[in-house]
């Protein structure tokens, strides 16, 4: 499932490697408040290109209004995005709508309740976004789609419509979805928290197989374990602001915060 031209995936990360040296995405003083509820309080992150960081924290926290401001489907009260050397964003002043299609069309987003198009077949959700926004040759993006699906085990779902699919078939379609948009960042929240525990696997398997190609990732999750073997980088997130973050052996199992120490020990033993 490796992504097409300009995309390619670098492979695992080498773990010696600078986090920084090969920046694709960077953050600065990233703000959002909703009324008098500041819930991003400047945020800073890179992700280099590759690498996947894993955003984790109690709910209300912020971590899936950082995905969708990176994502430009919420417009941030401040600071700064910068993706792939070639896109910089600037929240200081509202930006056009240009920057933010710019934004949308080099990351891609799978939702934690898939957002499938109802009225649409499995092949015509994934079809959407490249032919209609992208405006990209139906037979190509068809052709690259239906690889896609057979690759996820979804080519006989085709022509199913989402209530005919499990939830772990309507979220591997819309992780093909995402993919389809050759996006140069994937953009996960709560990927298997709608899911029935039995159907969990397979959609965190196929994550996995994504971030050993080299998919570049910012993953909101609750699964730790997930965390600890796929992230590159934990960052810890509570009252919009990145308490902790680093490699994930130290963040989940020697945190060095506090609040970060609370947050996973309830985590673990919630009773």
């Amino acid at each position: 499932m490796s992504p097409t031209e300009p995309i390619e995936p670098t492979g695992p990360p080498d773990p010696d490697a600078a986090p920084a040296a090969d920046a694709l995405l960077r953050v600065r003083g990233l703000q959002k408040s909703f009324g008098a509820n500041q819930v991003l309080q400047s945020i800073d992150l890179t992700v280099s290109r590759g690498h996947v960081l894993a955003l984790i924290g109690p709910s209300g926290s912020g971590k899936t209004t950082i995905l969708r401001c990176l994502n430009g489907l919420e417009l941030a009260d401040g600071g700064t995005i910068e993706l792939a050397d070639e896109l910089s964003v600037d929240f200081t002043t509202a930006p056009g709508k240009k920057q933010l299609a710019a934004l949308r069309d080099r990351s891609a987003m799978v939702f934690q309740h898939y957002n499938l198009f109802p009225h649409k077949t499995v092949l015509e959700n994934v079809l959407e976004g490249p032919v209609m926004v992208q405006r990209r040759p139906k037979d190509e993006v068809t052709a690259e789609a239906l690889a896609l699906l057979d690759r996820v085990g979804l080519s006989s779902k085709r022509d199913s419509y989402p209530f005919e699919l499990s939830g772990g078939q309507q979220q591997r379609v819309g992780i093909v979805r995402a993919l389809a948009l050759r996006p140069k960042l994937l953009l996960f929240d709560e990927p298997t928290s709608s899911l029935d525990p039995e159907l969990v696997g397979d959609v965190l398997r196929l994550i996995k197989e994504l971030a050993l190609e080299g998919w570049s990732m910012v993953i909101v999750t609750h699964e730790l374990e997930f965390a600890r073997e796929v992230a590159t980088t934990v960052a810890f997130v509570d009252g919009g602001r990145i308490v902790e973050h680093g490699d994930p052996k130290q963040v989940l199992r020697h945190p060095k915060e506090e609040r970060t120490r609370q947050f996973l020990h309830r985590l673990l033993f919630p009773f």
